[in-house]
């Protein structure tokens, strides 16, 4: 008898309906699977045959004859488990076609029977919301993440209950999940500005960064607050919207780090890689392409730490990404596309040492060593950052002093501001914040007057900086007008972006 029954699989972010066919035959007992199966899904056949016994069902002693279609696409993953073990069920006849064409199925069985969570439930729940299928039904643990798909879903805990459902005999519950509900319950960031001391030059750098989504460099002298400050740059950014928490969830779903309890990431990612991380590690890819940390923190920020002892070409691979927003992953059976706009967030030491221009401290580094060191970042990376900050170290009474610093809730008003005028202004185009701006919207929305574009040309030509360079002086420009609420671009404004741009090449 052949049964017909409907899941769902993964191509990077994608997904894509899986059609799996069971036929069961007289001859020698014996399972194979068909259609570009993995590994995983090759040993699913061991998993399925223990939870249908366990579960109290008769494994046929036949020939099995199970398909994955379409054919010439491959297969990962022990998603199919639970889609498996029912079609098998219903080759039996104890389950009616009738009642399985209505549904689509995900999940991994344990051997007793119990459904198992996976990953990238949410990818397959939106493509399932344009699939004919009535519903779809994935393990209690992914129930509320798939319901961010908008479609009616079902989670079930155990294979007893999916059959008793489609029986009729029992009901599974359907699920729901408010998005604006899970948004205004987020929790709360840890990190508040108000914890640094001093360092009000490299705050003002930040604010300036989240306001624009630019990528920015902090430099400076061991215990001097660089990583401090970069651990709270998120609660200072403006809350993400609708599409981005979908956006997001969706990615972390698919790399299997979705912890959520609620299904979903409802805070800007921030993803800090150690500076041993392979160039796989950091842009994705891998046996079965998967997301990297780029594209982990897309719409949030990826802080690289010790930057210049990170492998000099895993810095390069970012070249990409930084100037395009997306990685692309290509295999022999497709290209892969990942989003990776997020902020670039480094911290380095001036020297091997560290304490390089640093008055109280004695450099033991030599001319040498500061420039094989420096050397590590090339010129074409360093164009695709923004800000350079150089943080100097602490003073004690900074460090004494017990008065309150500013919040980084009040921090956030301002970026929030400066954000909701760059939405306004570039609604209906595909740009979100003015790090963003292709050269065109910068002649459209970037008006400097006739003080600032004297400072910007004698800047290009003293510092004899790149074109790149040029637009991202006047796009940092843009986000400090925004800050002071100016429709054009004044020389103070100019004047302060330049101020931001330190380690170009006729300086470092």
């Amino acid at each position: 008898m052949l049964s017909r029954i409907s899941s769902f699989g993964l191509h990077g972010l994608e997904s894509y309906p899986v059609v799996i066919e069971t036929d069961i035959s007289s001859g020698l007992p014996n399972i194979t699977i068909v259609g570009l199966p993995d590994n995983a899904i090759k040993e699913s056949k061991e998993r399925i045959r223990a939870a249908i016994k366990n579960s109290g069902f008769e494994f046929p002693a036949k020939r099995i004859t199970i398909n994955l279609g379409p054919a010439d696409t491959k297969k990962q993953g022990p998603c199919y488990d639970l889609a498996i073990a029912l079609s098998v069920l219903a080759a039996q006849g104890l389950l009616t076609q009738a009642a399985l064409s209505s549904y689509a199925f995900l999940g991994e069985l344990s051997l007793d029977g119990q459904i198992q969570p996976v990953s990238g439930v949410l990818s397959m729940a939106l493509a399932a919301s344009s699939h004919p299928c009535k519903a779809l039904i994935v393990p209690l643990a992914n129930a509320k993440e798939a319901a961010l798909a908008g479609g009616p879903v079902y989670g079930a805990k155990h294979l007893n209950e999916v059959v008793a459902f489609l029986m009729d005999n029992q009901t599974l519950n359907p699920v729901s999940n408010n998005l604006e509900d899970l948004i205004k319950a987020g929790p709360p960031n840890p990190y508040d500005f108000n914890e640094v001391r001093g360092q009000q030059y490299l705050k003002r750098g930040l604010e300036v960064a989240a306001s624009g989504g630019h990528n920015v460099i902090l430099i400076g002298a061991p215990g001097s607050g660089k990583t401090m400050l970069a651990k709270r740059l998120t609660g200072i950014l403006p809350e993400m919207t609708a599409a981005e928490i979908l956006e997001t969830t969706q990615i972390h779903s698919v790399a299997g780090i979705l912890k959520s309890t609620d299904g979903i990431i409802s805070q800007r990612p921030f993803r800090c890689p150690h500076h041993t991380a392979s160039d796989i590690a950091i842009v994705g890819g891998g046996n079965g392409p998967r997301p990297g940390e780029a594209t982990l923190a897309h719409n949030g920020i990826l802080f690289l730490d010790e930057f210049l002892e990170f492998n000099r070409h895993v810095l390069e691979v970012l070249r990409q990404p930084l100037e395009d927003g997306y990685v692309n992953i290509a295999r022999s059976r497709g290209n892969m596309r990942f989003p990776s706009r997020f902020m670039l967030v480094a911290a380095m030491n001036p020297c091997p040492c560290g304490w390089k221009d640093v008055p109280a401290k004695i450099c033991r580094c030599s001319m040498l060593e500061v420039e094989r060191y420096r050397h590590k970042i090339s010129g074409p990376l360093l164009d695709r950052i923004d800000i350079h900050l150089h943080a100097l170290p602490i003073k004690t009474q900074d460090l004494m002093d017990a008065s309150l610093e500013e919040s980084s809730a009040v921090i956030k008003e301002r970026t929030t501001q400066a954000r909701q005028r760059q939405w306004q202004r570039f609604k209906g185009l595909p740009v979100l914040c003015n790090a963003h701006m292709e050269s065109s919207h910068l002649r459209q929305f970037c008006k400097l007057t006739k003080e600032a574009k004297g400072i910007l040309l004698d800047t290009m030509e003293e510092l004899k900086l790149s074109a790149r360079a040029h637009d991202k002086i006047i796009k940092v420009a843009r986000t400090i007008a925004d800050l002071s609420d100016s429709s054009n671009i004044e020389a103070v404004h100019i004047a302060e972006a330049v101020g931001y741009r330190s380690l170009d090449r006729a300086n470092f």
